[in-house]
């Protein structure tokens, strides 16, 4: 059952990069319940907007959860504003189906682009625990945009670095070391890919002449994330399905990927004229 609150204290923050920071949250009940592949909705104050956020990590024992966010709009430059010992008025979650973890005959790809590396990561962590053999590849636009690589190495049997500048690792995109483990390799079970829609098609369409099982994490329009509000709807297979509550996981292969990408481009003007409006009004 999903769970909810107020004032939900910020007990640690970090910048990442210039757009990227993580938040440590105060949340008991969630951090007790929470497994990978989930995700919270928050809300930061009485006159703010629901946004889903996927869990990054989480501490039982001390009662935390961890949050990676990127700031492109307004509700997560709010959110950046905010300091250790600040609050959230509201917390929901965890929400959705989380990741089958189990033990595969063969090799786990898991590829994180952008700031998908946050939520690629609990992912690799559960299942190399479960006994995984896990080639890990990260990739972003530019080596200041990568993260937790150190961490994913941890969990990593082989860690590939991607950047489209050359600045770190590979000069390539995700697709590239990925088609060559592809070919090269002698199984492979499974692919999981998170980041933006446009690298999770094109890994969708590298491994599908390898009939390589792949699964791809999406967060599309949400609102109340209970399956009431129809935003998140995906279709796959020619079906209707919801993100909040028939995934956010699914086959990557089975993805109608043009009207995803078109209905998320959807509120593109609108979100820039918040995040416009929401910047001269703490400049006045």
């Amino acid at each position: 059952m999903p769970m909810t609150g107020k004032n939900f204290r910020i007990v640690d923050k970090k910048w990442l990069s210039e757009i990227n920071f993580t938040l440590r949250v105060e949340a008991p009940d969630l951090a007790r319940k929470a497994l990978p592949g989930q995700f919270i909705i928050l809300r930061i104050d009485e006159q703010g907007e629901r946004i889903p956020l996927t869990l990054v990590d989480w501490d039982a024992d001390k009662g935390t959860i961890e949050l990676i966010i990127q700031v492109v709009g307004r509700t997560t430059r709010q959110l950046s504003q905010l300091d250790t010992g600040d609050t959230i008025l509201d917390l929901v979650g965890p929400l959705g189906l989380p990741i089958e973890i189990k033990k595969y005959p063969g090799k786990v790809i898991c590829i994180g682009g952008g700031v998908g590396i946050a939520p690629i990561f609990p992912k690799v962590k559960a299942l190399k625990q479960a006994g995984n053999t896990i080639i890990s590849i990260l990739g972003a636009r530019s080596q200041d945009l990568l993260m937790l690589i150190e961490e994913t190495r941890q969990y990593s049997d082989e860690l590939i670095i991607t950047t489209d500048d050359g600045s770190l690792g590979e000069k390539a995109l995700v697709t590239e070391p990925l088609t060559r483990i592809l070919s090269q390799s002698d199984l492979v079970s499974l692919v999981i890919a998170i980041g933006p829609p446009i690298m999770m098609k094109f890994v969708s369409k590298a491994t599908k002449p390898f009939n390589t099982p792949t699964e791809v994490s999406l967060n599309p329009i949400m609102v109340d994330g209970t399956g009431m509000c129809g935003g998140c709807r995906v279709k796959v297979n020619g079906e209707n399905k919801f993100a909040c509550v028939d995934g956010p996981v699914f086959d990557g292969h089975a993805i109608d990927w043009d009207e995803l990408i078109q209905r998320l481009a959807a509120y593109k003007d609108k979100e820039k004229q918040a995040l416009d409006h929401f910047c001269h009004l703490k400049n006045v």
